[in-house]
C-alpha cells in the first residue's frame, strides 16, 4: 500500500526566525488511486512541521474519525479502510518544529478494493430495548467467521456499562449454524444498568473471503430484576423480583421419556399465540395444538406456554420438555418474565447439556468456562 506526497497550496505564516520559512511535505498513506488494497488505516504524516487539521470523508459523506498525536506530526484514523469506497483526505499543515513555519492545504482521494463478499451483523438486543438481567450480548454473522480472525475482530468490539461491570467475550455456534459471539457479564446484571455496544469493525477481515464494511453502535437498558425457578419433582414455577419470592405456578414439566432440560435458561423470545408442530421437536406429526402465551427458552423447543389439552397440569409431569399451564397462568408467567431473564429448572432427570447456542443459553457455563471461549484467551 504506497503513499502520497502531497502537492500544496501554501501561504506566509505569522511567525519569526529561520522557522518561519520553513515548509512542510504532508503524506497520506495509502496514496491517491484506484483498487486500494484493504485492511490498514488511513494514515497522515508531517515531515518538517505539524498537522494543524486532518478531515476524512467517506464517498456517503460519513466522516471517518481518527487521533492525531501529541506532537501534530501524525494522525491516524480509528477504523481500517471499508471496501469498495472512495476516501477524501483534506489536511493542513504548517512547517517548522515549532509549527510556525509555512501553512499549507491539500486534498487527495482514493477508492479501495471490492470485497470477494460482505459480512454483516445482527445484534440481539436490538437498540433502545429494556431487557433482563440475564440477557447477553449476542452478535451473529451472515457469513462464517476464520478462527484465525476472532481476536481481532474481538478487538473491535467494545461493551461500556454503566455502572461497570465485568464481563467477556465468546465465541459460538448458533443453532442455525452460523457463526455468533456473546459477550456476558460474570455474574447477572444490576437492575437499571445501561449498555453501550460498538463495533469498529469498518475494513476489518473476517476470513474466507469477507469483509466489515461498516462500523456498529447500539444500546441497551436492563430492566426489573425478575427470575423464575422452576422444581420439576413438585410442578412448581416460583417467581421472584430482586431475590424475593413474589409468586408460584403450578404446571407440568417434561415426562420421564422427555424430561425438561435443566441448567439456567434466558428468556430468547415471547408469542402471544402460536402452533405447537410436533415435527419441530423430533415427533414427526404426532400433534398440532394452538397455545397461547408462549416463553422461547431454547431454540431447539423448550417452552413456557398454556396447556388447556392437559387435563392433569399441576399434578402430573407429561410434557415433550415444556413447562405447561393453565392459559391464566401462562400469561402470568408471559407478563413477569421479559426477554432476557432467566429461568433455572431444578431437579430434572435429564442429562442433556444444552448448547450454548441452542438459544441465548450462556448461563449453563460457569464463569471459568465461559472465559475459554474467548479468542484473547
Amino acid at each position: 500500500m504506497g503513499s502520497l506526497a502531497l502537492s500544496a497550496c501554501s501561504s506566509g505564516s505569522g511567525g519569526s526566525g529561520s522557522d518561519a520559512s520553513a515548509e512542510v511535505r504532508v503524506s497520506v498513506t495509502p496514496g491517491g488511486g484506484q483498487d486500494v488494497a484493504l485492511g490498514a488505516p488511513i494514515s497522515v504524516k508531517a515531515d518538517g512541521g505539524r498537522l494543524t487539521g486532518v478531515e476524512v470523508k467517506d464517498d456517503k459523506g460519513q466522516k471517518v474519525e481518527g487521533r492525531m498525536a501529541g506532537d501534530g506530526a501524525t494522525w491516524t484514523s480509528e477504523s481500517k479502510v471499508g471496501p469498495k469506497t472512495t476516501y477524501t483526505v483534506r489536511t493542513t499543515a504548517k512547517g517548522g518544529k515549532d509549527g510556525k513555519g509555512k501553512e499549507s492545504s491539500a486534498t487527495t482521494t482514493f477508492t479501495t478494493k471490492s470485497a470477494p463478499s460482505v459480512n454483516k451483523l445482527t445484534n440481539t438486543p436490538g437498540n433502545g430495548e429494556t431487557v433482563g438481567t440475564g440477557m447477553p450480548v449476542s452478535i451473529l454473522f451472515d457469513h462464517p467467521v476464520d478462527k484465525s480472525k476472532r481476536a481481532e475482530i474481538e478487538k473491535s468490539l467494545t461493551v461500556t456499562t454503566q455502572p461497570k461491570v465485568e464481563g467477556a467475550w465468546g465465541w459460538v455456534k448458533d443453532w442455525s449454524g452460523q457463526d455468533r459471539v456473546d459477550w456476558r457479564p460474570k455474574t447477572y446484571w444490576p437492575s437499571g444498568t445501561k449498555v453501550a455496544v460498538k463495533g469498529n469493525l469498518t475494513g476489518v477481515d473476517s476470513g474466507e473471503g469477507g469483509w466489515f464494511a461498516r462500523n456498529y453502535d447500539f444500546g441497551f437498558t436492563i430492566g426489573a430484576d425478575h427470575k423464575a425457578v422452576i422444581d420439576v419433582p413438585s410442578h412448581t414455577l416460583t417467581m421472584y423480583e430482586d431475590g424475593k419470592p413474589v409468586g408460584t405456578i403450578k404446571g407440568s414439566a417434561g415426562s420421564p421419556v422427555d424430561p425438561t432440560r435443566g441448567g439456567i435458561h434466558t428468556v430468547r423470545s415471547k408469542n402471544a399465540a402460536e402452533t405447537m408442530d410436533s415435527a419441530t421437536i423430533g415427533h414427526g406429526n404426532e400433534w398440532m395444538l394452538d397455545s397461547k402465551w408462549v416463553t422461547h427458552l431454547t431454540a431447539s423447543g423448550t417452552f413456557l406456554h398454556s396447556a388447556p389439552w392437559n387435563n392433569s397440569v399441576g399434578v402430573e409431569n407429561n410434557s415433550h420438555g415444556c413447562f405447561g399451564m393453565t392459559t391464566s397462568d401462562a400469561k402470568r408467567a408471559y407478563d413477569f418474565l421479559s426477554i432476557g431473564s432467566t429461568v433455572e429448572v431444578k431437579n430434572t432427570t435429564s442429562t442433556k447439556v444444552t448448547d450454548v447456542g441452542n438459544g441465548l443459553e450462556v448461563w449453563q457455563e460457569n464463569w471459568e468456562q465461559w472465559q475459554k471461549r474467548s479468542a484473547l484467551k
